[in-house]
């Protein structure tokens, strides 16, 4: 398990540097194995040095690349796959340890293909103000078919806090998480426009 100050949804790209001796570790065990790992989002304390408290809803990631530094340091490439929930933590030795659930996604209603679309358009009317604002931006939007891929998609490219990515990774529905997802948009949007009229 790797548990970091960000969330990572299925489908998305995770590039890590690994520095910690005990994630090295964690590293050369996973490229002898699957290349699987279990990312959590840490609720209290910090990335380095353990001792953190973590949200028991993650992703499973698996490592697309991996270069080894000299000095014994590894930089990763990696793309979550599927959530998770964690149902024991075991000691971190030698590096943070769990037995995990992988969660299934229910089949998405017809409802979420419209969805969907009104999701894209608020990420891109939000990424629009933003690129008027100066501040960075993605000019490049372009979202999976299936709605489920789609709103995992959307919400790793929402400028969103972690916790609200929390709150739509361990939403079990379809339907609801996107209705979430289009909330904090037009939340976003609104603030955006705000700060332009100003």
């Amino acid at each position: 398990m790797f548990p970091l100050g960000t969330v990572l949804f299925p489908h998305a790209q995770l590039p890590i540097h690994v520095f910690e001796p005990r994630y090295r570790k964690m590293v050369e065990d996973c490229l002898g194995g699957d290349g699987d790992f279990g990312v959590v989002l840490i609720e209290r304390g910090h990335e380095v040095g353990g001792g953190d408290t973590r949200f028991p809803v993650g992703t499973l990631a698996h490592i697309v690349q991996a270069a080894r530094i000299p000095d014994g340091r590894w930089m990763l490439a990696a793309v979550g796959t599927r959530r998770l929930r964690v149902t024991e933590w075991l000691p971190d030795d030698p590096y943070p340890r769990a037995h995990v659930t992988l969660l299934d996604e229910a089949p998405p209603s017809s409802n979420a293909d419209a969805q969907i679309r009104e999701v894209e358009h608020a990420l891109r009317r939000v990424h629009a103000l933003r690129a008027e604002l100066g501040v960075p931006a993605v000019t490049e939007i372009s979202l999976a078919d299936d709605p489920t891929r789609a709103g995992f998609e959307a919400a790793a490219l929402a400028p969103i806090g972690s916790l609200d990515a929390q709150s739509l990774l361990e939403r079990d529905d379809v339907e609801a998480r996107l209705e979430q997802l289009l909330a904090l948009l037009h939340d976003e949007a609104n603030v955006l426009e705000f700060r332009l009229s100003s």
